[in-house]
């Protein structure tokens, strides 16, 4: 099983996605300054996963959102106010 997720910046409010099949490990690396493209963003908060049957569906989905942006594409799932 793999998760598609999306994370906010706490201090730049800033949004990233990614996907992974260990969420837990995976959040933990983003807010330990383990991955270089969240470091300078610490702390991030989960604000949407979704669980997906294959890698190949979770990265097909994971591009779509960053091709549209992650804020519209939450702000289409009405999860945004």
């Amino acid at each position: 099983m793999y998760i598609v997720y999306i994370i906010q910046s706490e201090t730049s409010f800033k949004y990233y996605t990614g996907q992974t099949n260990d969420l837990a490990d995976r959040l933990y690396r983003h807010n330990s300054g383990f991955s270089l493209s969240t470091k300078s963003g610490m702390p991030w908060c989960l604000i949407y996963q979704v669980e997906l049957s294959t890698r190949s569906e979770a990265m097909i989905l994971e591009n779509k959102i960053k091709k549209r942006g992650a804020k519209r594409y939450l702000d289409n799932l009405d999860i945004l106010t």
